[in-house]
């Protein structure tokens, strides 16, 4: 299938609408399996396919959302029979419409987390996703849909791209904050997954049409590929199981994504053939309005987008070169360092961190993924991939979960033969040194003159321009004085003539002079009003830092002296804390590792209060307020689901260390015991494991009975006199119902029971017309009701 050619040919482009809605009108029972229909009863699979062609779909999903060996496992299929056999119904639904239409393999959410915050390792995700990509041979296309995780698009996106030829759609699920689940933003989600090739992308499900218009505009600013979108029709009732937006009312709004520039619509849940019809007829008057989009040069972590519109510090720490502590931590696999390298940095007011583990007696490529996935867990800084092997690099572009920084090529020709086409494959950004052969040039007009043809075989690449950032070097003033200006000059140039982003290592300029601090701080003022977008620096030292802040105050970048005001405070700068990989055996270090995901330090600080302070101390006076503080950040938005689920899992980690020494002496850390339970019916358990976690890092037994659970299971794990809370979630609005007679139940044989409920669907007043106690809209939210239970 041509998908450009369809885009061209068609005015707008339209998918179908949801597939659960019809199964559910067509008498798919509580807890089936919706993609064993595909064998067990195909001609209804292939009459909802023909429904949505009749109504104006042209790319029907084949009914294979959920077919991924995770989910399938017990239901007697493998992914080959059921995706085939899917992938066969809808082609014979398009076969038979007599007009053109497409199918398209459906790939939904794998239902496990990924690392660092869960389980499942990116390559196990790539497998997985890989496997149903094989088994869809005779697709016209591939959909990735319904995520909320950056990470796992980026492993279903690379396992299409690289084992199958088809135009691949992804759209991910973003909340009204606009951002998703796990916290990815729309300006990640979209320089990510067009950097790694998407042939269009955009948004399903979670909100109307109404409430996706903020998102919609904000995607359409970050791409310049094709957007997809796919609304639900409004929001759910959970009384009625009916959706609060009409087709008309679902038309007419839906229609004004035409306005922004979106070629591709569908709708999502709750939305029929009756809507699509009315969205075509409705968008048959109207014409697709061109969009004219610039994108910034940027880079982004999944969660923060480093927008290079003014001077951005890149941390030069993570690197060995003269640290004798920092490679004494990488021989020794002291990940930890490293990881307070970066979080010292972060603070200090790095905007983007430069990741270098090269060592000869090392495994640098083994090190390079294992360090990119540990940072990943404690700061959303964008990274810089610092290596001169091609393997290291593309090792290190791979497992990162975002669009990064490749440093560098050079101007020889093995070096551009290498890297660019790594850095085109995975959609970083690149540096390109000014040098070649022939080593690094002395004059300016020389260096100028590398930059151009990195600058020129890049974009023939297809690297965009705005993605090439070039570096002319810095040469020690004390070796070769009269060519620090060249640099200068040279800088100039690339920023003036080529138009280009600029980088610059500052610190070599003073090598072999007394007072460098004072020589680099007045070589980085020389070089930002010359142009220096990107200085690498050691942030850590105030002067430095200084020194880019004061210029931003004084161009009048940083308006209003905002910035700056809020980094001294009218008074002297404090310095960062230093990484020193010794431990902070004290109540702060506890809270320090707890906020920042460092597992390992939590456990070992843990063990040392140990020795002199009481276990229930450490967790009533130092665990719990840690743990709440890093809650409150959660609820105001200041960090996202990765961050509590990383900070929780410290605090798990010294619980562990406290039940340990608690059991030896025969006592009990417990705060209580909570049954938990994915309702009878539902299969979605995500949710559930979060909580899960998060009350075990409260200090709670949790008795997690799983999903799909029995009413009567529930209510025999309750009957213990020691069980005063049981906590519930559904995700769809089929198993609510399972919910309310689960409720129902426990009411009748323990009245003093209390219940709390979550789930996408509920809203506080159904938690309460079914007879729950507590609605938690969130994981934190269920903790709060055991403590309300147990006290505490």
């Amino acid at each position: 299938m041509d998908l450009k050619k369809l885009l061209s040919e068609r005015e707008f482009v339209f998918l179908d609408g949801a597939m659960g809605t019809m199964l559910q009108k067509s008498g798919l029972k509580t807890g089936e399996t919706p993609e064993l229909l595909n064998i067990t009863h195909p001609e209804i699979i292939e009459n909802i396919h023909s429904m949505y062609i009749e109504a104006g779909s042209d790319i029907v999903y084949a009914n294979t959302f959920g077919a991924n060996r995770y989910k399938l496992e017990g239901s007697g299929h493998t992914v080959k029979e059921l995706i085939g056999a899917g992938i066969s119904c809808a082609k014979n639904a398009c076969k038979k419409s007599g007009r053109e239409a497409y199918a398209a393999l459906d790939i939904g959410p794998i239902g496990q987390l990924l690392e660092p915050t869960g389980s499942l390792s990116f390559e196990e995700a790539y497998d997985i996703f890989k496997e149903e990509v094989l088994a869809a041979e005779d697709a016209d296309l591939i959909v990735i849909e319904t995520m909320t995780d950056l990470y796992e698009v980026k492993a279903a996106l690379l396992a299409a791209k690289e084992n199958s030829d088809k135009p691949v759609i992804c759209t991910m699920t973003f909340e009204q904050n606009g951002r998703t689940f796990t916290g990815c933003s729309c300006s990640a989600m979209a320089l990510t997954l067009e950097g790694l090739g998407a042939d269009a992308i955009g948004v399903n499900c979670s909100l109307g049409p109404t409430e996706l218009m903020p998102v919609v505009e904000e995607i359409c600013r970050w791409t310049t590929l094709p957007v997809a979108v796919k609304p639900n029709a409004g929001l759910p009732d959970p009384n009625t199981n009916l959706y609060n937006v009409t087709p008309e009312e679902f038309a007419e709004a839906a229609a004004n994504f035409s306005d922004m520039g979106v070629k591709i619509l569908g709708g999502c849940c709750g939305t029929t053939p009756e809507y699509i019809k009315a969205l075509t007829e409705k968008l048959s008057r109207k014409h697709f309005a061109e969009r004219t989009v610039n994108i910034p040069a940027a880079v982004c972590s999944y969660a923060n987008t480093c927008v290079i519109d003014q001077p951005r510090i890149i941390g030069e720490r993570i690197n060995p070169t003269g640290k004798k502590r920092f490679k004494e931590a990488l021989k020794s696999g002291d990940i930890n360092y490293i990881l307070g390298q970066a979080i010292e940095q972060s603070g200090a007011g790095a905007d983007i961190l430069d990741v270098n583990v090269g060592l000869p007696d090392i495994d640098e490529k083994a090190m390079m993924v294992r360090t990119v996935k540990a940072l990943q867990g404690v700061t959303d800084l964008p990274l810089q991939i610092d290596s001169t092997i091609p393997e290291v690099i593309e090792a290190a572009l791979r497992v990162y979960n975002g669009k990064a920084i490749v440093n560098s090529v050079n101007g020889e020709e093995k070096s551009l033969e290498a890297i660019l086409p790594i850095v085109k494959k995975y959609g970083a950004a690149v540096v390109g040194l000014a040098l070649d052969e022939n080593g690094i040039p002395k004059t300016a007009d020389k260096r100028f003159a590398i930059a151009e043809k990195i600058m020129h075989r890049a974009m023939e690449m297809g690297i965009p321009k705005q993605d090439i950032f070039i570096d002319c070097l810095t040469l020690t003033a004390s070796a070769e004085q009269e060519g620090v200006m060249e640099t200068v000059n040279a800088l100039y140039r690339v920023k003036q003539e080529l138009g280009l982003k600029t980088v610059l290592g500052v610190s070599n300029i003073s090598f072999g002079l007394p007072n460098r601090e004072l020589i680099n701080s007045n070589f980085l003022q020389i070089c930002l009003s010359h142009g220096l977008d990107l200085p690498i620096i050691n942030p850590n030292i105030p002067a430095m830092t200084g020194a880019v802040r004061a210029y931003k105050l004084l161009t009048n970048i940083d308006k209003n002296a905002a910035e700056f005001i809020a980094a001294y405070n009218n008074t002297a700068p404090t310095p960062a804390p230093k990484a020193s990989g010794e431990l902070n055996v004290s109540p702060e270090g506890l809270l320090f590792a707890v906020q920042n995901g460092l597992k390992q330090d939590g456990a070992a600080i843990t063990e040392k209060l140990l020795e002199t302070t009481d276990p229930m101390v450490i967790v009533d006076d130092m665990l719990i307020p840690a743990l709440d503080r890093t809650g409150a950040d959660f609820e105001s938005g200041k960090i996202f689901l990765p961050q509590l689920i990383l900070s929780a899992g410290v605090a798990q980690a010294a619980f562990e260390v406290i039940k340990s020494k608690i059991s030896k002496e025969g006592s009990s850390v417990s705060k209580g015991k909570v049954v938990l339970a994915t309702v009878k019916g539902d299969i979605h358990d995500i949710g559930k494991n979060i909580v899960k976690v998060l009350l075990e890092n409260y200090g709670y037994e949790v008795i997690d009975l799983g999903r799909d659970v029995e009413y009567q299971a529930v209510a025999d794990a309750a009957m213990p006199d020691d069980v005063k809370l049981v906590g519930l979630s559904a995700l769809m609005t089929t198993t609510l119902k399972s919910m309310e007679e689960t409720i129902a139940l426990l009411r009748k044989v323990k009245p003093e029971i209390k219940i709390v409920v979550g789930g996408a669907v509920l809203t506080p007043e159904y938690a309460e017309k079914i007879g729950a106690d507590f609605y938690a809209k969130d994981a934190k939210a269920t903790v709060d009701a055991a403590r309300q239970v147990y006290g505490g």
